[in-house]
Parts: C-alpha cells; sequence; structure tokens
C-alpha cells in the first residue's frame, strides 16, 4: 500500500516538483498551500497518476492547521510522511533598516509555522512509532551572509529543531531529516525582492538548482531502507562554492 505523505507549501517551486516527483512513485499526496486556485490545478493534473487531497492553510496559522488535518477524508489521515517545505525570504536589508513585517514574516512562515504543523502530525507517528519528517532548510541555515540576518537566523532555527526532533523523536523511530539547498531557481528571488527587477538577475551566468533537482533528493531519502536516515543533506549548484561565491559567465 503506498504511503500517504503531506507536503506544506506545495503550490510552487520545490513543494510543486515534490508533489509531481512523489506522484510519479505512487505516494498518496495531502497537498497543502494557500492559494486553493493551483491547489486546485495540481492536483486535477496529478489524480491521473495518484490520490490526492489538498487542504487550503496558511502555516502561521494554528487553529487553521488543526482544523484542517483533523477534517482529512478518513483514507488520508494515516499520515507517514511529512514534508514541511513551506518557506519565504522577505527583504534584503542591513539588520537596523530591515522592515518588522519582514522579520515576523520569515519568523512566523520558517520556524514557527514548520513547528505548528509538525506539532499537529507528530502525536499520529508516535503512536504508531513509525514516520518521517523531512524539513526543508537552507545553505543559509549553515553560513550567515551580508544582509541575510533574520533569514539566516531563522533557517538556522529550522536546523536546530530538526537536530531537537531527531533526538526527541528517536525513541518513537521517527526518522528526522534536513535538506539544504543553496541556490535554486523559483520564485523564491521574485518574492525576497518583492517583485522587484533585481530578482531577474539573481540567476543569470551560471547553472542554479532547479526544484526538480531537490525533489529527487527528497524522494531517494524518503526511500531509504528503514534503518537508513539522510539526517543532514546539503546541495549547492556545480557553480557555488559557498552563500557569497558564485562562478558566473560575464
Amino acid at each position: 500500500m503506498s504511503k500517504t505523505v503531506l507536503i506544506t507549501g506545495a503550490t510552487s517551486g520545490i513543494g510543486k516538483a515534490t508533489a509531481y516527483e512523489l506522484a510519479k512513485h505512487g505516494y498518496k499526496l495531502i497537498l497543502c498551500g494557500r492559494r486553493q486556485h493551483r491547489l486546485d490545478s495540481i492536483s486535477k493534473d496529478l489524480l491521473k497518476l495518484t490520490k490526492v487531497t489538498t487542504l487550503n492553510f496558511d502555516v502561521r496559522d494554528n487553529d487553521a492547521i488543526l482544523k484542517s488535518i483533523n477534517n482529512l477524508p478518513e483514507d488520508y489521515k494515516h499520515i507517514e510522511i511529512l514534508i514541511n517545505n513551506a518557506g519565504n525570504a522577505h527583504g534584503l536589508d542591513p539588520v537596523d533598516t530591515a522592515s518588522l513585517d519582514d522579520w515576523d514574516a520569515m519568523i512566523d512562515i520558517n520556524v514557527k509555522g514548520l513547528l505548528y504543523v509538525s506539532k499537529a502530525i507528530i502525536p499520529q507517528m508516535k503512536d504508531r512509532t513509525s514516520g518521517h519528517i523531512i524539513n526543508i532548510g537552507s545553505s543559509a541555515g549553515k553560513e550567515v551572509y551580508p544582509k541575510g540576518n533574520v533569514y539566516c537566523a531563522s533557517k538556522h532555527a529550522v536546523l536546530a529543531v530538526t537536530e531537537g526532533m531527531r533526538i526527541d523523536l528517536n525513541p518513537y523511530d521517527i526518522k528526522v531529516s534536513a535538506i539544504n539547498p543553496g541556490l535554486v531557481e523559483t520564485e523564491f528571488s521574485e518574492v525576497r525582492f518583492k517583485g522587484d527587477a533585481k530578482a531577474d538577475n539573481v540567476y543569470k551566468g551560471y547553472k542554479a538548482l532547479q526544484a526538480e533537482d531537490i525533489a529527487e533528493i527528497i524522494h531517494f531519502c524518503i526511500s531509504r531502507p528503514s534503518h537508513v536516515n539522510m539526517a543532514d543533506v546539503l546541495v549547492f549548484p556545480q557553480a557555488q562554492a559557498n552563500s557569497t561565491i558564485v562562478k558566473k559567465s560575464l
């Protein structure tokens, strides 16, 4: 019987690509996001390959998360894999001039949202003494870069939470993994630069990672034998050496 996977932030980027990748392998999918029209479009497409349902909520809203998960159809309630993918970067400003709204958004989505969704699902994993949680971090969680301040802090927090989860859930045979991409060509920069033309230059002059690359890594992680856990994966495009060094063609 196929395993049930819940993916947050499934309407675009890595989340959407992961939905398509896992559908190819027959996983039953619960796709979560804020944009219902996108969820509808993606689920309609993927229903040709597997069973799919959708949940429309913002990960910052704990009450909405609990209500959505509690009201899942009976044959989707048994969630074996959680992919905490929802996340955002807002602004690229020095710490003294950054927007408080941007800070709140990054902390609320990247950290608290991940915690809210996890807390809603972990009890059933503990009851079954099985499960796998994949937290999508970032290379920014391993190295701080100029003007990255709070975004980097939020992704450092994701790694700390992941390690804490792995320790706390170890007695229950629940795997916990972090996948930390470098530069991935998605809507990420468009959101970060708030539609500014600067976003167009982020991925020029080199081949960035694609969302599909990360989706394949996620599938690899969740398809390992039961005794194998890919605890912490850092992945860069070939052109990227670290958070600030990227070889670009002129």
